[in-house]
């Protein structure tokens, strides 16, 4: 701790850490030069950092330089369910290593802060048209998640520092920005900025409160909830100038489904995005957190705003104690992180982007970033108006219809507009399609309570948009189940089925397995397209009903005025409302005296939590990188749907034979995320989802099949996917996949990791990586190479039939040569970038993963002591 920057902070009875002088005292200025993140970054080096050291961390930031890395320090660790759990799992793992060789497994604790909320385990099997869905979809979640439940139940005692929100409360980044979060901390009379990160992507969804939160995946959220620094490297921090405002009757989701377009054409990839202008400055914070939390769909690691009086409205508006919104003005306007003190900062590029050109808008088929103008939709084929049989499914049936995600729930302007449009559209007698799947499902119970004040709850539950729960449920593809015959005329027509959601992800496969792609579209176009029933619908034109006085009725006869939301939101968005979900949410409860053990009692007969086997056989030893063989060879923008879906399990699936194996009914087979606390269930989704193409696997045309398949070498015998990988673990035959760009993007999804690690994959090449994937595979072991511009699988004709070694040291990106050897013993030798970006990296790798890595360091501290 420097001590000589500490201050106090006027009006209040803390203290402060001064970055502004530590950062002028070496370079006189350069502080007014520092964009928003550096200066939250040199606070947290100020306060944290090692004396010796702080000067040549800070003149990074001053100098702008990449070449070395500097530690920052997370305030807190936010956890959903899923990822959560299974870091948690570990640590109970962890646990067990520790008290076999020796040590005191009650001294493994999270050192900072942890919240985890149980958000992504309850699927709609019960749509909003009924009445009591809430209760019984909570009822099947409880029975269900048993298991689950009671290990997180354990780790509530078992571990400091670990507060669970237990299910049916809300998604954690709603909670998270309006309650978790106080934007400026005050610990042991040192005031300091909110900083943090999630196991999720989209935790960057509070950088909206000017709080630098970004998504890791569970095994680096382990490593920062241990107490170990997270290394970094100066990101590129982009400015983002917004001019303009918002056309009339243009949604949040519209502008930011048009940015997403816009920012990943500009590559914003891996960077810190900083927001500004005249535009930002009249955007809502509502509307700044539905940006921000796109972050992952546009590919930056934060998408920041400044704290500025929308900051200070926000707090007020969502029940903040006066004393905290006095200090968070106090310390941003003290230390020049308020909007106005940011006007001088240089940042290395800057975009900008016009608000006024942002028009009504859906996003489709199977990716974020495919924005469509709803203007357009028949032009480009999307629409138009199609012949059906009456009593028939029409083509392009939309079989799901959600109002779901923290992207949009958390806005109140975009709920509001759907609780309009939904009254309107009653009041012209128009009706849901009898095979939509409508559900409702907020981030948080304060939508509830300002829907039901500004009288529109009634409204959206007579189109069948009731509360199904408080999670994440679609957007995650927790959908649920579809009414039986509606699933059989699918698949007895082959129906080009669809979803349309209010969430931030669509990826093919992924919201339901029988809907075929899906759409992202505001709340009040979700209602919309309820009513439609089709995606092959002119939504801008198409008549959607007749009403009661004969007259066709379009969107734009039933689309609110911005004045008519407005006036709405006014009136019946309250504070108190967020104090009375919030306060009994967050009180401290009583402890009831029941001690638990320090070591979790596994159960033997589970599917869902198990012991981990991570200091176990082959993952405990040495990985050679010699002689591997091709587990599969893929093409560009693999996600991590693709890697391990989330989504339901199906009975003929390799994870749905085995739990018939195990007799759980096919009814409770929930989803593949539910399941990740069980290795022997999770490691079967490895590349199970059905989109996928691996390109050894092709048909006698030559064409790539789709599915979970794999070529076995030497044989060439096809199987699908988990057969290869028994046949290939039994013979103990290391493994490598090679793939194309962009690997590994979307969720923050660790077993996108463990279950290649686990299937014995050495190492992935491929032509980049998206980061959290990337610092995934280093947390496992498996070690991430890139090929060098102008060379891939492509141009060396990489068929899958050859071997492959890797040879050279393995320093931070560092060059190392990949051997690759060909049936007709050709050996070709292929420059390739070690990914390991740090020597923090190096070290993780080498030792076998987090994991490993943190035992061998326990262990000798406790030698040490």
């Amino acid at each position: 701790m420097n001590t000589q920057f500490r201050k106090s902070l006027p009006g209040t009875k803390l203290d402060y850490f001064d970055a502004r002088a530590a950062v002028d005292a070496i370079q006189p200025g350069a502080w007014a030069k520092l964009p928003y993140t550096s200066r939250v970054l040199a606070e947290n080096l100020v306060r944290r950092c090692d004396p010796a050291t702080l000067n040549a961390s800070l003149s990074q930031l001053i100098e702008r330089k990449r070449d070395l890395d500097f530690p920052w320090f997370p305030a807190r660790v936010v956890c959903h369910d899923i990822l959560g759990q299974t870091a948690l799992v570990d640590l109970a793992g962890l646990r067990d290593a520790i008290a076999l060789q020796g040590g005191d497994p009650a001294l493994v604790n999270p050192v900072v802060p942890t919240q985890l909320v149980v958000d992504h385990s309850l699927a709609v099997e019960c749509g909003g048209f009924d009445p009591d869905a809430f209760d019984k979809n909570r009822a099947i979640e409880d029975r269900r998640n048993e298991d689950r439940f009671d290990f997180i139940n354990w780790t509530k005692k078992a571990f400091k520092n670990v507060d669970v929100i237990p299910p049916g409360n809300g998604i954690l980044h709603q909670i998270n920005l309006e309650r978790m979060s106080p934007v400026i901390q005050a610990v042991d009379g040192v005031a300091f900025p909110d900083t943090l990160v999630g196991t999720d992507s989209h935790t960057p969804m509070v950088d909206a409160l000017g709080v630098i939160a970004i998504g890791v995946g569970g095994l680096e959220a382990e490593s920062v909830m241990l107490g170990r620094a997270s290394w970094m490297r100066l990101p590129d921090i982009i400015g983002v100038e917004l001019t303009g405002k918002p056309q009339a009757g243009i949604t949040a989701t519209d502008t930011v489904l048009a940015l997403t377009e816009f920012l990943r054409k500009q590559k914003v990839v891996s960077s810190y995005l900083e927001f500004f202008g005249e535009g930002a400055s009249h955007l809502t914070l509502g509307d700044r957190a539905t940006i921000s939390n796109m972050a992952p769909e546009y590919g930056s690691t934060a998408a920041m705003f400044y704290i500025d009086e929308q900051t200070i409205k926000y707090l007020k508006l969502t029940g903040r104690d006066d004393e905290l919104v006095k200090l968070v003005e106090t310390y941003a306007k003290e230390t020049g992180l308020w909007g106005e003190a940011l006007k001088t900062a240089e940042y290395e590029r800057v975009l900008k982007f016009d608000l006024s050109s942002v028009v009504r808008t859906i996003a489709g088929p199977s990716n974020p970033h495919n924005r469509v103008p709803t203007s357009e939709l028949a032009a480009r084929g999307i629409s138009g108006v199609v012949e059906n049989e009456p009593g028939l499914m029409p083509d392009g049936a939309v079989i799901i219809a959600a109002i779901t995600s923290c992207t949009n729930t958390n806005n109140p302007r975009n709920m509001v507009a759907a609780g309009l449009l939904a009254r309107n559209a009653n009041a012209r007698g128009l009706t849901r399609k009898p095979w939509v799947k409508s559900s409702l499902a907020p981030g948080s119970k304060t939508v509830t309570l300002y829907l039901e004040e500004a009288g529109l709850m009634p409204e959206l539950e007579q189109l069948g948009f009731g509360v199904v729960a408080y999670a994440c449920t679609t957007c995650n593809g927790m959908s649920g189940a579809l009414d039986p015959m509606i699933q059989k005329e699918v698949i007895d027509r082959d129906l080009y089925a669809t979803a349309v959601l209010s969430g931030n992800r669509n990826f093919d496969g992924r919201i339901h397995p029988y809907a075929k792609q899906a759409f992202l579209a505001s709340p009040p176009l979700v209602v919309a397209y309820a009513i439609a029933g089709t995606i092959r619908f002119d939504i801008e034109k198409d008549v959607l009903g007749i009403d009661s006085n004969g007259q066709p009725v379009t969107l734009k006869d039933i689309w609110p005025t911005d004045e008519e939301i407005d006036a709405l939101v006014a009136s019946s968005v309250k504070p108190a409302q967020y104090n009375k979900v919030y306060i009994p949410m967050f009180a401290k409860q009583e402890d009831d005296g029941v001690k638990v053990k320090p070591l979790y009692d596994w159960r033997p007969q589970t599917t869902y939590i198990r012991r981990p086997p991570y200091w176990e056989g082959a993952l405990a030893g040495a990985r050679p990188l010699k002689g591997m063989l091709p587990l599969a060879v893929l093409g560009d923008n693999i996600t991590t749907d693709h890697l391990s879906p989330s989504n339901a399990i199906m009975l003929n699936s390799a994870a749905g034979e085995y739990l018939a194996k195990m007799g759980l009914p096919e009814e409770d087979f929930n989803s593949y995320a539910t399941h990740r606390g069980d290795h022997l269930t999770a490691q079967r989704a490895t590349f199970a989802n059905p989109t996928l193409k691996n390109e050894m696997v092709r048909d006698a045309d030559g064409k790539v099949k789709a599915g979970s398949l794999a070529r076995v070498e030497p044989e060439g015998k096809v199987t699908r996917m988990w057969e290869a990988i028994e046949t290939y673990m039994e013979r103990k035959q290391s493994l490598i996949v090679i793939a194309g760009a962009d690997y590994g993007q979307g969720s923050s999804r660790d077993w996108a990791a463990k279950g290649v690690r686990l299937a014995g994959v050495e190492a992935i090449v491929a032509e980049g990586f998206e980061r959290i994937h990337r610092t995934n595979l280093v947390g496992m072991g498996v070690l991430p190479l890139e090929f060098q511009p102008g060379v891939n699988r492509l141009t060396l004709a990489l068929d899958g039939t050859e071997s492959y070694d890797v040879i050279g040291e393995r320093t931070p990106r560092s060059t190392l040569t990949l051997v690759v050897n060909r049936r007709n013993g050709e050996r070709v030798e292929v420059p390739v970038i070690c990914r390991l970006d740090t020597a923090e990296e190096v070290s993780i790798y080498e030792a076998g993963g987090v994991l490993q890595r943190f035992a061998q360091d326990f262990l000798e501290s406790v030698k040490a002591a």
